[in-house]
Protein backbone atom coordinates (compact mmCIF):
# COMPACT_ATOMS: atom_id res chain seq x y z
CA UNK A 1 0.00 0.00 0.00
CA UNK A 2 0.71 3.70 -0.84
CA UNK A 3 -0.47 6.40 1.71
CA UNK A 4 -1.17 10.13 1.37
CA UNK A 5 -1.91 12.23 -1.74
CA UNK A 6 1.30 12.85 -2.99
CA UNK A 7 2.93 10.00 -2.68
CA UNK A 8 0.15 8.70 -4.85
CA UNK A 9 0.31 10.79 -7.30
CA UNK A 10 4.00 10.23 -8.13
CA UNK A 11 3.22 6.52 -8.18
CA UNK A 12 0.59 7.32 -11.16
CA UNK A 13 3.05 9.47 -12.61
CA UNK A 14 5.77 6.73 -12.56
CA UNK A 15 3.17 4.31 -14.15
CA UNK A 16 3.14 1.72 -11.30
CA UNK A 17 0.41 -1.07 -11.45
CA UNK A 18 -2.58 0.30 -9.34
CA UNK A 19 -5.07 -1.81 -8.34
CA UNK A 20 -7.14 0.70 -6.99
CA UNK A 21 -6.63 4.01 -5.26
CA UNK A 22 -9.02 4.70 -1.97
CA UNK A 23 -10.05 8.40 -1.61
CA UNK A 24 -12.07 9.04 2.17
CA UNK A 25 -14.97 10.38 1.02
CA UNK A 26 -16.12 14.32 1.74
CA UNK A 27 -12.34 15.60 0.96
CA UNK A 28 -12.37 18.30 -1.17
CA UNK A 29 -8.97 20.06 -0.86
CA UNK A 30 -6.96 20.92 -4.01
CA UNK A 31 -4.84 18.40 -3.87
CA UNK A 32 -7.28 15.33 -3.93
CA UNK A 33 -9.28 17.20 -6.70
CA UNK A 34 -5.33 17.21 -8.43
CA UNK A 35 -5.91 13.31 -7.62
CA UNK A 36 -8.90 12.52 -9.02
CA UNK A 37 -7.80 14.49 -12.29
CA UNK A 38 -4.74 12.23 -12.65
CA UNK A 39 -6.47 9.09 -12.18
CA UNK A 40 -8.94 9.75 -14.67
CA UNK A 41 -7.09 10.98 -17.09
CA UNK A 42 -4.55 8.01 -16.64
CA UNK A 43 -7.60 5.41 -16.07
CA UNK A 44 -6.46 4.14 -12.47
CA UNK A 45 -9.28 2.86 -10.86
CA UNK A 46 -10.57 5.35 -7.78
CA UNK A 47 -13.45 5.12 -5.36
CA UNK A 48 -14.87 7.05 -2.49
CA UNK A 49 -14.85 5.31 1.06
CA UNK A 50 -15.82 6.01 4.83
CA UNK A 51 -13.34 6.98 6.80
CA UNK A 52 -13.36 3.98 8.93
CA UNK A 53 -12.74 1.88 6.22
CA UNK A 54 -9.09 3.31 6.05
CA UNK A 55 -8.61 3.34 9.59
CA UNK A 56 -8.82 -0.42 9.47
CA UNK A 57 -6.45 -0.79 6.10
CA UNK A 58 -3.37 1.24 8.21
CA UNK A 59 -3.27 3.38 10.93
CA UNK A 60 -0.60 5.42 9.41
CA UNK A 61 -1.15 9.04 8.64
CA UNK A 62 -2.70 8.41 5.27
CA UNK A 63 -4.20 12.29 4.60
CA UNK A 64 -7.69 10.52 3.27
CA UNK A 65 -5.75 8.57 0.21
CA UNK A 66 -4.56 4.61 0.34
CA UNK A 67 -3.44 3.45 -2.78
CA UNK A 68 -3.11 -0.41 -3.12
CA UNK A 69 -0.55 -1.34 -5.83
CA UNK A 70 -1.13 -4.76 -7.80
CA UNK A 71 1.29 -7.63 -7.63
CA UNK A 72 1.38 -8.48 -11.26
CA UNK A 73 1.83 -6.30 -14.32
CA UNK A 74 -1.28 -6.53 -16.40
CA UNK A 75 -1.43 -7.98 -19.87
CA UNK A 76 -2.99 -6.19 -23.20
CA UNK A 77 -6.21 -8.48 -23.71
CA UNK A 78 -5.21 -8.30 -27.86
CA UNK A 79 -1.93 -9.53 -27.50
CA UNK A 80 -2.98 -12.58 -25.08
CA UNK A 81 -5.43 -13.89 -28.18
CA UNK A 82 -3.04 -12.87 -30.86
CA UNK A 83 -0.31 -14.79 -29.41
CA UNK A 84 -2.16 -18.09 -29.00
CA UNK A 85 -3.35 -17.48 -32.62
CA UNK A 86 0.13 -17.09 -33.28
CA UNK A 87 1.60 -19.90 -31.53
CA UNK A 88 -0.90 -22.13 -34.00
CA UNK A 89 -3.40 -22.80 -30.56
CA UNK A 90 -6.92 -22.40 -29.86
CA UNK A 91 -7.37 -19.64 -27.38
CA UNK A 92 -8.69 -20.43 -23.52
CA UNK A 93 -9.81 -17.72 -22.46
CA UNK A 94 -11.39 -17.08 -18.55
CA UNK A 95 -13.44 -13.94 -17.90
CA UNK A 96 -14.46 -13.36 -13.58
CA UNK A 97 -17.22 -11.09 -13.55
CA UNK A 98 -17.28 -9.26 -10.34
CA UNK A 99 -15.03 -12.41 -8.42
CA UNK A 100 -14.02 -10.21 -5.75
CA UNK A 101 -13.01 -13.02 -2.79
CA UNK A 102 -8.77 -12.73 -3.18
CA UNK A 103 -8.96 -16.12 -2.31
CA UNK A 104 -11.05 -17.78 -4.97
CA UNK A 105 -9.37 -15.27 -7.53
CA UNK A 106 -5.86 -17.02 -6.35
CA UNK A 107 -7.25 -20.39 -6.52
CA UNK A 108 -9.02 -19.79 -9.74
CA UNK A 109 -5.42 -18.22 -11.51
CA UNK A 110 -3.74 -21.64 -9.93
CA UNK A 111 -6.55 -23.62 -11.64
CA UNK A 112 -5.98 -21.48 -14.94
CA UNK A 113 -2.37 -22.07 -15.10
CA UNK A 114 -2.04 -25.57 -14.49
CA UNK A 115 -4.68 -26.00 -17.08
CA UNK A 116 -2.99 -23.84 -19.87
CA UNK A 117 -5.68 -21.04 -20.22
CA UNK A 118 -4.76 -18.19 -21.99
CA UNK A 119 -5.74 -15.22 -19.91
CA UNK A 120 -7.67 -14.36 -17.01
CA UNK A 121 -9.81 -11.36 -17.74
CA UNK A 122 -11.25 -9.32 -14.57
CA UNK A 123 -13.01 -5.41 -14.92
CA UNK A 124 -12.05 -2.30 -13.95
CA UNK A 125 -14.43 -1.94 -11.10
CA UNK A 126 -15.67 -4.97 -8.68
CA UNK A 127 -13.14 -7.12 -9.18
CA UNK A 128 -11.10 -8.95 -6.71
CA UNK A 129 -7.69 -7.07 -5.97
CA UNK A 130 -4.38 -8.93 -6.90
CA UNK A 131 -2.75 -9.16 -4.18
CA UNK A 132 0.03 -10.44 -1.89
CA UNK A 133 -2.96 -12.53 -0.55
CA UNK A 134 -4.04 -13.84 -4.11
CA UNK A 135 -0.29 -14.16 -5.50
CA UNK A 136 -0.02 -16.50 -1.96
CA UNK A 137 -3.59 -18.77 -2.72
CA UNK A 138 -2.22 -18.99 -6.21
CA UNK A 139 0.74 -21.22 -4.79
CA UNK A 140 2.58 -18.59 -7.40
CA UNK A 141 0.48 -19.01 -10.36
CA UNK A 142 -0.33 -15.25 -10.80
CA UNK A 143 3.93 -14.80 -12.24
CA UNK A 144 3.37 -16.93 -14.81
CA UNK A 145 -0.74 -16.28 -15.83
CA UNK A 146 -2.15 -13.38 -18.07
CA UNK A 147 -4.22 -11.16 -16.36
CA UNK A 148 -5.90 -8.36 -18.56
CA UNK A 149 -7.96 -5.88 -16.91
CA UNK A 150 -10.71 -4.36 -18.86
CA UNK A 151 -12.69 -1.54 -18.18
CA UNK A 152 -16.12 -2.69 -20.63
CA UNK A 153 -16.53 -6.12 -20.33
CA UNK A 154 -19.40 -5.53 -23.15
CA UNK A 155 -16.97 -4.23 -25.34
CA UNK A 156 -14.46 -7.14 -24.42
CA UNK A 157 -17.92 -9.26 -25.69
CA UNK A 158 -17.05 -8.14 -29.23
CA UNK A 159 -13.36 -8.26 -29.38
CA UNK A 160 -14.03 -11.68 -28.52
CA UNK A 161 -16.79 -12.30 -31.07
CA UNK A 162 -14.67 -10.58 -33.64
CA UNK A 163 -11.36 -12.45 -33.26
CA UNK A 164 -13.63 -15.75 -33.86
CA UNK A 165 -13.88 -16.95 -30.18
CA UNK A 166 -16.74 -18.68 -28.81
CA UNK A 167 -18.12 -16.83 -25.29
CA UNK A 168 -19.84 -19.76 -22.84
CA UNK A 169 -21.39 -18.46 -19.81
CA UNK A 170 -21.93 -20.82 -16.58
CA UNK A 171 -24.77 -20.43 -15.28
CA UNK A 172 -27.22 -21.92 -13.16
CA UNK A 173 -30.10 -20.16 -15.47
CA UNK A 174 -29.10 -22.39 -18.36
CA UNK A 175 -30.95 -25.18 -19.86
CA UNK A 176 -28.67 -27.55 -21.37
CA UNK A 177 -25.28 -28.73 -19.11
CA UNK A 178 -21.92 -27.68 -19.84
CA UNK A 179 -21.30 -31.60 -20.36
CA UNK A 180 -23.51 -31.78 -23.89
CA UNK A 181 -22.26 -28.15 -25.31
CA UNK A 182 -19.81 -27.93 -28.03
CA UNK A 183 -17.35 -26.25 -26.15
CA UNK A 184 -14.15 -27.15 -28.96
CA UNK A 185 -12.65 -24.61 -31.06
CA UNK A 186 -11.15 -20.81 -29.32
CA UNK A 187 -13.62 -20.13 -26.13
CA UNK A 188 -13.76 -17.64 -23.54
CA UNK A 189 -15.62 -19.29 -20.07
CA UNK A 190 -17.79 -16.41 -18.20
CA UNK A 191 -17.76 -16.90 -14.67
CA UNK A 192 -19.86 -14.98 -12.61
CA UNK A 193 -19.50 -12.96 -8.55
CA UNK A 194 -20.26 -15.26 -5.46
CA UNK A 195 -23.71 -13.25 -4.95
CA UNK A 196 -25.46 -13.07 -7.82
CA UNK A 197 -23.92 -14.52 -10.52
CA UNK A 198 -23.22 -13.39 -14.06
CA UNK A 199 -24.80 -10.10 -15.30
CA UNK A 200 -27.55 -9.71 -17.28
CA UNK A 201 -25.79 -7.66 -20.15
CA UNK A 202 -22.59 -10.25 -20.24
CA UNK A 203 -25.32 -13.17 -20.20
CA UNK A 204 -27.16 -11.37 -23.48
CA UNK A 205 -23.51 -11.02 -24.84
CA UNK A 206 -23.13 -14.51 -24.67
CA UNK A 207 -23.21 -17.16 -27.37
CA UNK A 208 -24.63 -20.18 -25.47
CA UNK A 209 -25.36 -20.50 -21.45
CA UNK A 210 -24.45 -23.69 -19.61
CA UNK A 211 -24.87 -25.23 -16.38
CA UNK A 212 -22.83 -27.26 -13.98
CA UNK A 213 -25.52 -30.23 -13.19
CA UNK A 214 -26.45 -29.90 -9.44
CA UNK A 215 -27.72 -33.18 -7.27
CA UNK A 216 -27.34 -32.66 -3.92
CA UNK A 217 -29.71 -30.02 -1.58
CA UNK A 218 -26.95 -27.38 -2.48
CA UNK A 219 -27.78 -25.45 -5.37
CA UNK A 220 -24.19 -24.08 -6.27
CA UNK A 221 -20.70 -24.35 -6.25
CA UNK A 222 -17.84 -22.37 -4.77
CA UNK A 223 -16.79 -20.27 -7.93
CA UNK A 224 -13.26 -21.52 -7.69
CA UNK A 225 -14.60 -25.03 -7.58
CA UNK A 226 -17.03 -24.54 -10.49
CA UNK A 227 -14.38 -22.68 -12.67
CA UNK A 228 -12.23 -25.89 -12.37
CA UNK A 229 -14.77 -27.99 -13.71
CA UNK A 230 -15.69 -25.58 -16.72
CA UNK A 231 -12.05 -24.97 -17.95
CA UNK A 232 -11.11 -29.21 -17.28
CA UNK A 233 -14.41 -30.11 -18.67
CA UNK A 234 -13.14 -27.60 -22.26
CA UNK A 235 -9.68 -29.21 -21.69
CA UNK A 236 -11.22 -33.01 -22.17
CA UNK A 237 -13.35 -32.13 -24.93
CA UNK A 238 -10.14 -30.78 -27.33
CA UNK A 239 -8.23 -34.01 -26.25
CA UNK A 240 -10.99 -35.87 -27.23
CA UNK A 241 -11.04 -34.55 -30.81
Amino acid sequence: MIYGTRAVLEAIHAGKEIEKIMIQSGLQNDLIKELINTARQKQVPYTFVPQEKLKRLSSKNHQGVICLLSSVSYAALDNVIDKAFSEGREPLLLVLDRVTDVRNFGAIARTAECAGVDGIVIGEKGSAPITSDAMKTSAGALNYMAVSREKDLKQTMKLFRESGIKIIACTEKASKTIFETDITGPVAIVMGSEEDGISDDLLRSADELVKIPMKGKIGSLNVSVATGVAVYEVIRKRLAK
